[in-house]
């Protein structure tokens, strides 16, 4: 019987990835952001604003959700396996940059992608969002408490949160693509298993 591409490896051939309180910032952080985004669209596209209507509703929950998004992260620091991760992610190494000129080149080849538990892709696409979540926190904040800043803050501070969530909308649709193209690495994110194959091809100079 051969088994689906989706099961979960079996017990020798696993190897733990993450733990419960990485997959629960991840996924508590992507529900806070889920809603950031389709909020936004509520509020900026005519034919979703006519649909669901209830404005002020719409606006409260984007509001309280962006100022919650980043507490995952802040929650989970009293993690040591979170601030591990967090520190590797922070790391660029000369075998990343040898993993981006592949990509550039688009040469798929394990051998030419060498990566630790994180690829440079990933550690560049941690850096943007986490910059770029905490630019509309503060660009957020200024369009919300309207009196504490001087007018043209707050049209600079509309201007870049606008476009910057056009920007983030596409880079996570980039982002959930690739996920989706990769069923190992979800896997590793929802049951914190994958299996050794994987990981030997993936991210070769992991060592979990």
């Amino acid at each position: 019987m051969s088994l689906r591409a989706d099961a979960p490896p079996t017990a020798a051939a696993a190897v733990r990835r993450f733990g419960p309180v990485q997959r629960w910032v991840h996924r508590t952080t992507a529900a806070l952001m889920g809603l950031c985004v389709l909020t936004a669209a509520c509020l900026y596209v005519p034919q979703l604003a006519q649909l669901v209507g209830r404005r002020a509703l719409v606006v409260t929950v984007h509001e309280w959700s962006g100022l919650a998004l980043p507490l995952p992260v802040l929650i989970g620091l009293a993690s040591r396996a979170l601030r591990a991760d967090l520190g590797r992610l922070n790391r660029f190494g000369p075998h990343d940059r040898t993993w981006l000129r592949s990509a550039l080149r688009r040469d798929k080849r394990p051998a030419s992608r060498p990566a630790g538990k994180f690829n440079a892709g990933q550690k560049l696409y941690a850096a943007w969002i986490a910059g770029a979540t905490l630019v509309m926190l503060g660009t957020g904040l200024m369009m919300w408490f309207t009196h504490l800043t001087p007018l043209v803050w707050r049209t600079s501070a509309t201007f870049v949160h606008d476009w910057l969530a056009l920007t983030i909308g596409i880079v996570l649709a980039g982002h959930i693509g690739m996920a989706l193209a990769d069923p190992e690495a979800r896997r590793g994110l929802r049951t914190g298993t994958v299996s050794r194959e994987w990981a030997e091809r993936e991210h070769p100079l992991w060592r979990p």
